[in-house]
């Protein structure tokens, strides 16, 4: 794989989590519909599961090709940059669904 390939997988995966993240949350606020609020505790877990599969799998990759650890730590980067959105969105869902 080339570097392009590498960072691009980093960014999609940050970038569909975080969509998915946000209709969840904002579809539950603006409806009230308790699957939206049931849908982001799944996204929750099945998310934290993708999202390890893939970083674990970068982190492999970019040990066993020393030449390319460096784009794999920084796809990772992007990925982990959902960890404190997910933190916050649970922290308000908790809120607003008590």
């Amino acid at each position: 794989m080339n570097d392009s390939i590498i960072e691009s997988i980093g960014k999609y995966t940050f970038g569909l989590f975080f969509l998915l993240g946000n209709i969840r949350l904002f579809g539950y606020v603006l409806t009230k519909n308790d699957e939206f609020a049931a849908g982001g505790l799944t996204l929750i877990i099945l998310g934290t599961v993708i999202n390890l599969i893939i970083i674990i799998s970068l982190l492999i990759y970019g040990v066993i090709l020393k030449s390319k650890l460096n784009v794999c730590l920084k796809a990772t980067g992007i990925m982990l940059l959902n960890v404190p959105v997910a933190v916050i969105y649970n922290i308000i869902g908790i809120n607003i669904i008590n």
